[in-house]
């Protein structure tokens, strides 16, 4: 890759050699790239390394970020690249804003995104003020999304690559934040970031991507909210809709709407899912697939960084969902389909084309009509 590219990719004008770009550096091999291509560009290069759980605890643990093991490679990337390097303490500010938050979330019956939250806070507003404080032309990262100019500024667009696009965890990026954002990775195949990796030496470059969310051993969350909130396994019944009680559960902690498997409630004669969580009676309440199916939901906290309010959108209601047409009116986002399983905790990010419009968070659903008797 030539100079020229390296330079385009960050967009601060032609004199690199008067710039400065801090780059928040993980220790995986997709923000030692950015680092290496920041450093390419003549630009003062700086990384930056936020230290977010305990280094003894998660050391010797595969697929985390920013503790450990970690911390250790992107000191090493920044070493072989000539750059500065700083690891910054945060913890406490981890624990109360994401860890804290994530357990409080299933104990009231919510599905929650702690990766969301992590970049609306910890990642890229404390990131943020710090490359501020160090003088930064830009803060620079990892992440699959395009940072685009527009006719109003730069907008957030979906990477050139679907299979690696992280639109969905930056929906609450501000504009203010965008202006000085830096995406080098958005038009990018994952093969083409680890080629670079090793063609520069870096020994990242075959290591593998981070899975799940980082402070969440093998996926098994329920365990996370028991250590920290050991009161999180009230007991309750499951009941179906039409007022039966089915069973009993452990804690709602275990269970997420859609939820299918684990019920452990055989015998029915046809499946049953989870179609929402009742914190205050502590009660799973089950239903037929169809009970699933929502034609609006409530979201709040929204983020907008493009027009929104009564215009026909493409939403997106998981992190693994489709795109799916709706409208937002006053709050609530209309689906043209039905849609099922959509669960408050999680977000709504509304698209126009490739273009990211901005979320928000769900915060209740809209049930369609159910004939349970048809049912």
């Amino acid at each position: 890759m030539n100079q020229q590219n390296f330079s385009a990719d960050f967009q601060l004008g032609d004199d690199f050699s008067r710039k400065r770009i801090v780059v928040a550096m993980s220790g995986g091999v997709d923000s030692s790239v950015v680092a290496a291509l920041a450093a390419r560009t003549g630009a003062e290069t700086i990384g930056v390394t936020l230290q977010l759980y305990d280094h003894g605890s998660a050391v010797k643990r595969a697929g985390a970020c920013c503790a450990g093991q970690d911390i250790r490679d992107a000191r090493a990337v920044a070493d072989r690249l000539g750059i500065a390097h700083y690891v910054f303490d945060h913890e406490s500010r981890f624990r109360e804003s994401v860890i804290d938050q994530f357990a409080d979330e299933y104990m009231a019956g919510r599905t929650p995104i702690p990766c969301v939250r992590c970049n609306m806070g910890v990642k890229f507003t404390d990131l943020f003020h710090m490359a501020r404080e160090l003088g930064a032309d830009c803060l620079a990262t990892g992440h699959y999304v395009r940072r685009v100019g527009g006719a109003e500024g730069a907008e957030m667009h979906r990477a050139r690559d679907p299979a690696r696009d992280q639109s969905y965890f930056l929906f609450a990026t501000t504009k203010q934040q965008l202006d000085y954002l830096r995406f080098p990775l958005g038009d990018m195949p994952k093969q083409q970031v680890r080629a670079i990796a090793e063609e520069l030496g870096l020994i990242v470059a075959n290591k593998p991507d981070s899975q799940d969310i980082c402070f969440v051993p093998d996926g098994d969350y329920a365990s996370i909210v028991r250590k920290i909130r050991p009161d999180a396994e009230t007991q309750g019944d499951i009941v179906h809709l039409d007022g039966r009680v089915l069973g009993q559960h452990k804690g709602l902690i275990n269970f997420t709407v859609g939820q299918r498997k684990g019920l452990e409630i055989g015998g029915q004669p046809e499946p049953l899912y989870v179609v929402r969580l009742d914190a205050t009676k502590s009660e799973v309440i089950v239903g037929p697939r169809k009970a699933l199916a929502v034609t609006a939901a409530r979201i709040d906290e929204c983020n907008w960084i493009g027009p929104v309010e009564g215009r026909p959108v493409m939403a997106k209601v998981r992190s693994m969902g489709q795109l799916t047409p709706a409208t937002l009116k006053e709050g609530w986002l209309h689906f043209d389909n039905l849609e099922y399983g959509v669960s408050p905790g999680q977000a709504a990010v509304l698209y126009e084309g490739t273009r990211v419009l901005g979320g928000g968070w769900i915060e209740e659903t809209q049930a369609a009509t159910l004939d349970l008797a048809a049912a």
